[in-house]
Order: C-alpha cells, then sequence, then structure tokens
C-alpha cells in the first residue's frame, strides 16, 4: 500500500467533519516556520503561539496552523547538529512564550524538558517520541519516517482543535490541503523509487536514513551498529569499518547515501571509496536545507537526488 493509499481513507473521514462552516485556506506560501512573523489577526481572532524545537516538525506545524497558529522554530541553521545543540538563554524565553510546545523527544533534544521545568508556564507539549511510544536510546529520526510523520500530523491537528477549539473545522481543512496538495510531489517521489527500485541494496552514513529506506523499498546493508554510532557520534567497530569496505570494493551496494551534516572521519574514508568505485552517491540533511524551505520540497528534493544515484546505478551495471 503506497502513502498516498494508506492516508486516503483519514483524509475522507476528515472531509466529512472539514465540511460544515470551513474556510478553505491554501497551505501553500504560507510564512516560514523559522522566522518571526507578523500576522494581521486571523478571522476568528485567535492565533495560537507554537514553539517548535526543530524546523522539520515546525514547518508542518506552520502549514497546519496556517493564519490561527504563529510558529517559531529553534534549531535552524543547516550546519548545526541537532544532537548536540547548547541552548541559549533566548531559546528558554522563547520557550517560555510557547503556549504549544513540540519536541522530538528519544533522546534527541533533552534540553526541552529542562528548559520547560525551570519556567512557571504550563504549555501543551507535543513529545514525538512518547507519542509514538519510542524509548530513549531508539533511532530518534522520526521525521524521515513516512507513517510516523502522518501520525504526528494528527496529534498537531487535535491539540490545535483543543487549544482553539472555535477553530476547528479550519484545523481539519489546512490538514486536508496539507496531505493532498503540499504532500503530493513527495508521495509521487516516494512510489516511484518503491516502484523501480524496490529490493536495492545501498549504503548509507547513519541511522537517519534507516527510517526513510522501507518506505522505498530500499535495503540498507550498512551494519546498524555502524549507522547508530556515526549517528550519536561514539567510535565506529573496526569490524564494521572492514564490512563496509568490503561492502564497498565488491559493489554489494548500489548508492551510497550520506547525512552531509554529519560528514565525521570515517564517512569521509567511505566517500572516498565510493567514488573511487564509480558507485553513485546521494545526500541528506538533518534539518531543513536552505532553513527557509518547507518540509515536503525538502524532502521532495532529496528523494530526486536518491532517485537519480538510483538511475545513474541501474546504466552501470554491477561494474
Amino acid at each position: 500500500m503506497t502513502p498516498r493509499d494508506r492516508r486516503a481513507g483519514l483524509l475522507r473521514r476528515a472531509a466529512v467533519v472539514a465540511t460544515a462552516g470551513c474556510v478553505a485556506v491554501a497551505v501553500l506560501g504560507l510564512p516560514s516556520a523559522t522566522a518571526e512573523t507578523t500576522r494581521s489577526s486571523p478571522p476568528g481572532g485567535r492565533v495560537v503561539s507554537v514553539v517548535a524545537a526543530e524546523n522539520f516538525w515546525g514547518s508542518i506545524a506552520s502549514q497546519i496552523g496556517g493564519v490561527h497558529a504563529h510558529v517559531v522554530s529553534i534549531i535552524t541553521n543547516p550546519n548545526t547538529d541537532p544532537h548536540s545543540y547548547e541552548p541559549t538563554a533566548q531559546d528558554a524565553r522563547t520557550l517560555a512564550d510557547g503556549r504549544f510546545v513540540i519536541e522530538n523527544g528519544i533522546g534527541y533534544d533533552p534540553w526541552v524538558p529542562k528548559l520547560l521545568a525551570a519556567d512557571e508556564s504550563s504549555p501543551a507539549v507535543l513529545n514525538v517520541g512518547d507519542l509514538l511510544g519510542i524509548a530513549t536510546g531508539a533511532n530518534p529520526h522520526r521525521w524521515y519516517n513516512p507513517g510516523d510523520v502522518q501520525t504526528v500530523i494528527n496529534q498537531i491537528v487535535a491539540d490545535y482543535q483543543k487549544l482553539d477549539p472555535a477553530n476547528r473545522a479550519y484545523f481539519t481543512q489546512q490538514r486536508i490541503r496539507f496531505d493532498t496538495v503540499a504532500l503530493g510531489p513527495y508521495d509521487t517521489a516516494l512510489d516511484a523509487i518503491k516502484a523501480r527500485y524496490a529490493g536495492t541494496a545501498v549504503g548509507a552514513s547513519e541511522s537517519i536514513f534507516s527510517m526513510l529506506a522501507p518506505s522505498l523499498g530500499l535495503n540498507v546493508i550498512t551494519p546498524a551498529s555502524f549507522l547508530k554510532a556515526i549517528s550519536e557520534g561514539t567510535d565506529a567497530t573496526a569490524a564494521d569499518r572492514e564490512t563496509i569496505d568490503q561492502q564497498i570494493k565488491q559493489h554489494r551496494i548500489r548508492i551510497y547515501v550520506y547525512n552531509r551534516q554529519n560528514v565525521t572521519p570515517d564517512v569521509q574514508a567511505q566517500l572516498q571509496e565510493v567514488k573511487a568505485e564509480h558507485i553513485p552517491a546521494a545526500t541528506i540533511t538533518e534539518t531543513l536545507s536552505p532553513a527557509s524551505t518547507t518540509y515536503q520540497a525538502w524532502q521532495t528534493r532529496q528523494l530526486r537526488g536518491i532517485q537519480a544515484a538510483l538511475a545513474t546505478a541501474a546504466t552501470r551495471g554491477n561494474r
């Protein structure tokens, strides 16, 4: 079942709820989730103040919230490694001003609950890890998993509706437009890669790609322990490095996908080996790149890069 098929039933049910008294507002072209935005008073008056720890969730929250949400994301710099981010005093003030806070959890942004605990305000909090039932220590990169993203979208809508019940139908309609219009090219790219390249063995630099590969039908054969070590900034084992070297030299992988925000010496060495063996490489990033783009534009561009690498590999055969 494709991502588009999985959400079709949900959208049909949501459309029934949204029909009565709903104002259709386009989701495309909304202000960026990474910057402060001055809005005139929307119909219905209320604007929910939202703070997202990371801009991938902030972008989605901004588009679903539309004119009834003001979203500020804290981590926005594509050159920042969120795993090691150190919050500032301004971050604490930003969180204190939020009525709705979105954190990734799963050990990814542990500074968020610490800052919230130090403040007397009591915002509504969406912890993605808690929502998904994912414990600290597991793969935290859930924004690369299309199914998990849909679960988060559902919860964002539900939280907006609790915080601003007068605009319940508006948020439902925003969600429908986001799923059917904004995510259209993203779904198409996912489906196209899976239809053409399902079962293809690929290599990766870290665990972030392990969240996306199953939806593409791709088989990541890089040792899971290596992917986790690079993601968490720990030392990879010599055995894992040797395994990856052999996978590259023997062309057991057709492409190599790496996070260009986290190119360690081990990853740099593998990139050199991949280039020497004429194995195509594709890049992904941890956060929106550029910071001003939307979640779906960022993800779709990366998918097309992966698709292009796979196409190149197909023309080269086994060598």
